[in-house]
């Protein structure tokens, strides 16, 4: 089992910056894909960005690549979402989950094992 939980969310200006946090316990990592995934009222569950624990080779979706960037701190078993350039469409409860590594990186949320509880994200306009 693992166990995830968020932090980090808040209230933010459009343009702004914000930072997530995800920390993992129960079991080792190292054969693990850790992701971000986010989910705004009325819309599905959307992939952000994902990084394979302890490799690296971060990949993020459409929604925030140039805006976002995905880190692991490995010590501190916790997996970090820093976004840029904040949007009121970025509004959404942000998700941490993890799978076991695949060939490639999965961007379904149905194929992810873990999830934590979720942090909500506002950005205001």
């Amino acid at each position: 089992q693992v166990q995830l939980v968020e932090s980090g969310g808040g209230l933010v200006q459009a343009g702004g910056s914000l930072g997530l946090s995800c920390a993992a316990s129960g079991r080792s990592l190292s054969s693990y894909t850790m992701a971000w995934f986010r989910q705004a009222p009325g819309k599905e569950r959307e992939f952000v960005a994902a990084i394979r624990w302890n490799i690296g080779s971060p990949w993020y979706g459409d929604s925030m690549k140039g805006r976002g960037t995905i880190s692991e701190d490995i010590a501190k078993n916790t997996v970090y979402l820093r976004m840029f350039r904040l949007k009121p469409e970025d509004t959404a409860v942000y998700y941490c989950a993890a799978i076991k590594s695949q060939d490639g990186i999965v961007t379904m949320s149905e194929e992810y094992d873990y999830w934590g509880q979720g942090t909500q994200v506002t950005v205001s306009s």
